[in-house]
């Protein structure tokens, strides 16, 4: 798992590139913010947190990514749901903080178009 990035991943990467195409300017991995977000306008008060589906564990029904592996079920059980709890708590800090955030997840990837759709719509409307 030492091998794992946790910034500058591939869907991160896609995300800055979408995100900067559109016209956006941002500031990477603010450290002084709950969860250090990936992507973060101070001036619009709203973050951007790039998930990979199988680390944070996403629970949308259609995504192929987000798996339990098969051996030492337990133990995976447990990390992910950690993980998971640790970003609802990270998004609640940042509310009361004043801070929008969304999550983009990995296999959302797919439909740059329709993900360029979301960003638009998150960063442009209050």
């Amino acid at each position: 798992m030492g091998r794992i990035r946790s910034k500058d991943t591939a869907p991160e990467l896609a995300v800055r590139r979408l995100v900067h195409r559109l016209g956006y300017r941002y500031r990477l991995h603010k450290a002084g913010l709950p969860g250090s977000p990936d992507l973060v306008f101070a001036r619009r008060r709203k973050v951007i947190f790039v998930h990979g589906c199988f680390w944070h564990y996403h629970s949308e029904p259609t995504c192929r990514v987000a798996r339990v592996p098969k051996s030492r079920q337990e133990f995976w059980l447990a990390k992910l749901e950690r993980n998971r709890a640790r970003d609802e708590r990270v998004k609640e800090e940042l509310s009361v903080l004043g801070w929008k955030a969304l999550e983009v997840w990995e296999c959302q990837m797919k439909d740059s178009e329709r993900l360029g759709l979301l960003l638009r719509e998150f960063l442009d409307h209050a």
